[in-house]
């Protein structure tokens, strides 16, 4: 049973300031470990907590490869199950499953964050050994979904502009490094955002490296990408 205060909301016994956006969703259901992530309507992402490396590395990939169960939840505003990723059908996102495949994973759970009609992000949600995530606890994961979505897109507001936000598991990369990488990048090739991006994704597989510590050798200028061959 999920805990609220009489108000009926399950995060206002904290303040929503300092809340951590994960920890609602390890109180009140069966599961390992939990990420936020907001990600606007262009697709830009910011990862706001995960609950421990595992979580953190989950989120990191889905957004490195562009594909996962999280942006399907986004994109469709639906709960995506994965009760054992061992024998699920990962024809959507067949080099997310190859990639997690040296992580504890045992199921996977992305729950859309959604505004109103307005998906703003997902939580990804996973166990460490196989197992359902039931109505009731589908129905809980949504309810604290909705009840943190507002104070998700402040936070994701207020991390995108501020350099004095620190870096951990709790709280992720930003990803600022990311999007900065993909624009010198665009200008060093002449290219599209898409085409620097790929670059980008591509020269990290290659090399057994995150996408985020190659976007860092990008903006400290110490891998420009015009003097790689294509």
């Amino acid at each position: 049973m999920m805990m609220v205060d009489k108000s009926g909301d399950p995060t206002a016994t904290r303040n929503p300031a300092k809340l951590d956006l994960c920890q609602p969703f390890l109180n009140d259901l069966p599961i390992s470990g939990a990420s936020v992530t907001v990600i606007s309507s262009s697709g830009a992402q910011v990862a706001l907590c995960a609950s421990d490396a595992v979580a953190a590395r989950l989120d990191e990939l889905q957004f490195e490869l562009g594909e996962g169960p999280q942006w399907v939840a986004t994109k469709t505003g639906t709960v995506v199950l994965l009760p054992d990723v061992s024998s699920a059908s990962h024809e959507q996102w067949p080099i997310f499953a190859a990639s997690m495949g040296q992580l504890n994973v045992g199921a996977i759970f992305s729950i859309p964050i959604r505004m109103g009609a307005v998906t703003v992000g997902a939580a990804t949600l996973y166990r460490d050994t196989p197992g359902e995530l039931d109505e009731d606890h589908q129905s809980t994961a949504l309810a604290i979904a909705s009840a943190i979505a507002s104070t998700a897109v402040q936070r994701a507001m207020t991390f995108a502009t501020d350099d004095d936000i620190s870096e951990s598991v709790a709280v992720p990369a930003l990803r600022r490094e990311v999007h900065q990488a993909t624009g010198m990048i665009m200008v060093h090739l002449d290219s599209t955002a898409t085409v620097a991006y790929s670059r980008l994704q591509g020269y990290a597989f290659v090399q057994g490296r995150t996408v985020l510590s190659v976007a860092r050798d990008v903006v400290a200028r110490t891998l420009v990408f015009d003097d790689l061959p294509l």
